[in-house]
């Protein structure tokens, strides 16, 4: 039998960024997937500016901007003519507290490559065709098995295996949701000629939505990223042939202007959260702990931030000495999120509500965690529990600050105290953003504690941050 301090199941984005988080971390970690490869569609395509932000701490923003580009603009189609623009998200301007104002589309299987990279430059690795068939539990840790090779220990394990996730079921997490509308959904990658780069096209053929065809040029790529809704009880063909028949009944196209389907899948768009996040050293991460529509842009997201919320706390526990209790707080603090971004995500397929500031996930945060901590009589812009923004301080950029695996001190328009030697510290005039005080920053970029005068943060960080 094997061991390891985290086996992560799942090598989607959200096992591979909780890989990387913890390789940076010294901390023995490892991915198993039950592919033999990874994952080859364009499912998740786009990033939230929130998410630019942890890539950009992760160390795969560069990575991720070479490959991508920005969402284009809505054309809508009829008989063969072009009606008008359909914009998809309200504009943003891009800030110095929101470096990243717009998303930015990368298609998954783009997105998973990258991530696999980092983690092995980083020394992690992914073991493909591991097929978890059951976990145990022990005090002291946990014993996955597979159907084939030898067992797995691990003190802790990580369920990163998708909506259908058989670490879940194995611990025993129901998972409670609803059907978002009974209409057979395609996603297909193809190549198309005859239509152009520049638009998101879409063809309606009438008020029912079971008749909807998009076509999405995917950023980076020669690929189109075609989805197409059918009446409930249709069953979807996904041949070649299927999907030209489509294209050819509901546009101006031809059946051949389809020349090669590249990944294609069905769904039925659902939203479902499960009932708990954790079962004793067994976590739910990304789709195993929820699974969204796909109109809002926030599932691959919210994942994503489920593993960088985890990470850390991971990691100040198994490597620096803090107290186990700090894991309680994974459920506590992602839970809800997901729950209001499931929210989100159905209002926005339901025609409810717009793709604009709350889909962006920067004004998330954790006013009522366990782990935040707001001391001061008379908090500024900026509290515990927010969200730390980027800004410039004595010439330093607070991102830049940020990026690794630390804490980070920002003392502003106070005397700095002196901070134990794992805690980055940023010393300047009160700034128009924060305003002033003590503000300690955590590992995933968010203000932990926040005080006048350093009164209960050494207290605060020998309980959360270790040694």
């Amino acid at each position: 039998m094997s061991d390891t301090h985290v086996l992560i199941v799942g090598a989607g984005p959200t096992g591979l960024t909780l890989g990387i988080d913890l390789a940076r971390r010294g901390i023995p970690a490892l991915v198993v997937e039950r592919a033999d490869e990874l994952f080859p569609g364009s499912r998740g395509k786009g990033f939230q500016p929130r998410t630019m932000e942890v890539f950009d701490d992760l160390g795969v923003l560069d990575s991720i901007h070479a490959v991508g580009g920005g969402y284009p603009v809505g054309m809508i189609w009829r008989n063969g003519e072009r009606l008008g623009e359909h914009h998809m998200f309200e504009p943003a301007e891009p800030s110095e507290h929101s470096p990243y104002d717009e998303p930015w589309m990368v298609p998954q299987w783009r997105t998973q490559r990258i991530l696999l990279e980092r983690l092995e430059e980083l020394g992690g690795k992914v073991a493909f065709g591991r097929e978890v068939t059951g976990v145990v539990q022990d005090p002291e840790g946990v014993i996955a098995h597979f159907a084939s090779g030898g067992p797995v220990r691990a003190r802790y394990l990580v369920a990163a295996d998708g909506g259908r996730s058989v670490v879940r079921r194995a611990v025993g997490v129901g998972m409670t949701g609803e059907e978002v509308d009974p209409f057979p959904t395609l996603v297909a990658d193809v190549r198309i000629t005859g239509l152009d780069r520049d638009n998101w096209h879409f063809f309606p053929q009438g008020e029912g939505p079971e008749d909807l065809l998009a076509i999405c040029p995917l950023a980076g790529t020669e690929d189109f990223q075609l989805i197409a809704r059918f009446a409930e009880g249709t069953e979807v063909d996904l041949s070649l042939e299927g999907v030209r028949q489509v294209v050819a009944a509901r546009s101006h196209l031809a059946a051949e202007d389809v020349t090669e389907v590249r990944w294609a899948s069905d769904f039925r768009p659902r939203a479902a959260l499960a009932d708990r996040f954790r079962v004793g050293r067994v976590f739910l991460a990304g789709d195993a702990a929820h699974v969204h529509s796909p109109a809002g842009g926030q599932g691959l997201n919210t994942s994503v931030q489920d593993a960088y919320n985890l990470g850390w706390k991971l990691g100040a526990v198994l490597g620096d000495g803090a107290e186990a209790a700090l894991l309680d707080t994974y459920e506590e603090e992602r839970r809800p999120i997901a729950a209001q971004m499931l929210g989100l995500s159905t209002s926005i397929h339901r025609g409810e509500a717009q793709r604009g500031g709350a889909t962006r996930q920067l004004d998330l945060g954790y006013p009522a965690s366990t782990l935040t901590k707001e001391t001061r009589t008379a908090p500024g812009p900026v509290r515990a529990g927010d969200r730390a923004p980027d800004a410039t301080v004595n010439g330093v950029r607070l991102f830049d600050a940020f990026r690794g695996p630390h804490w980070t001190l920002l003392a502003l328009g106070t005397d700095a105290p002196a901070p134990p030697a794992a805690v980055r510290l940023v010393h300047g005039p009160a700034h128009e953003t924060y305003g002033t005080g003590l503000f300690l920053v955590r590992p995933d970029g968010y203000v932990g504690w926040a005080g006048d005068t350093p009164a209960g943060l050494p207290e605060y960080l020998a309980r959360f941050g270790g040694r």
